[in-house]
């Protein structure tokens, strides 16, 4: 039975069963699904995000292999892919508390606490407006430079991200962000891998989500471009040559995504 606990939870839970103190856990309930529950804590003062996995079935297991969709079993994706990143350099967030106990993959109870970033905001909320009030030139081009560098080191490290958007980039807003001076963390990780090396298939799918996401807030050629030379670490002479085949599969992918979303929530449907 993995169980890890730093501070506060290790004093707060000691000589007590975590299992049933997490789930004691008290504040503001993001997601309530039947196998997995997310919310808002605090202890001592301080926030924290707790997730909760209670297994989901052999039913929705198959289910999810059936649609060629790998099913998040627990809290140990998350976990394996925080200690990955931080041990590679890549921000993200911080895990105080982890458990898993069970054997059986369809009924495994597990937990993660990681503690709150705060005050941030993601970077779709914070491109909102790009279209209609371009950002200051220098800060826009940073921010792309270090979205890219940030999933290359994460594809380099073995983590692909499985929800790769720029919503899962924060922007730590305690102090004014320039240019010069900001900081970026990547979150929800809950249904990350984790591997010696990032399949391309998997690199891939990454990538055209994020540019997906990115499709609506102005960017330029000259943009894209930067962002692949971040990324790869390369002349972009030679990107465009080796990856003329990914580059155009990536715009076919995030134009079809854009399709799909677009048809799903047509007529002012809630996203």
């Amino acid at each position: 039975m993995p169980l890890i606990l730093a501070e506060p939870f290790k004093s707060l839970w000691q000589g007590k069963d975590p299992f049933t103190e997490v789930e004691a856990l008290q504040g503001q309930v993001y997601r309530e699904l039947e196998g997995r529950r997310t919310l808002r804590t605090e202890v001592a003062g301080r926030g924290y995000f707790v997730k909760i996995h209670r297994g989901i079935g052999w039913g929705e297991i198959v289910k999810n292999l059936l649609s060629a969709k790998l099913p998040v079993l627990g809290a140990a994706q998350e976990w394996l892919a925080i200690q990955r990143l931080t041990e590679v350099g890549v921000a993200t967030m911080t895990a105080v508390a982890y458990g898993a106990r069970g054997s059986n993959p369809a009924a495994q109870h597990s937990f993660i606490v990681t503690e709150e970033l705060a005050p941030t905001t993601d970077l779709e909320q914070f491109s909102l407006n790009w279209r209609e009030q371009p950002p200051e030139p220098r800060l826009k081009r940073a921010l792309i430079n270090e979205v890219a560098k940030m999933t290359g080191d994460m594809h380099r490290a073995g983590v692909n991200h499985r929800d790769c958007y720029i919503c899962h980039f924060l922007l730590h807003t305690d102090k004014p962000v320039t240019a010069d001076d900001f900081r970026l963390s990547v979150i929800d990780l809950h249904r990350a891998q984790v591997r010696s090396a990032t399949p391309l298939r998997w690199r891939n799918k990454d990538l055209a989500g994020l540019y997906f996401s990115a499709l609506q807030i102005g960017l330029t050629r000259r943009d894209k471009l930067r962002f692949l030379r971040a990324y790869f670490h390369q002349p972009l002479r030679d990107i465009l040559r080796d990856e003329a085949r990914l580059l155009a599969w990536l715009e076919r992918k995030a134009e079809r995504l854009l399709e799909r979303y677009q048809r799903k929530y047509a007529g002012g449907g809630d996203a």
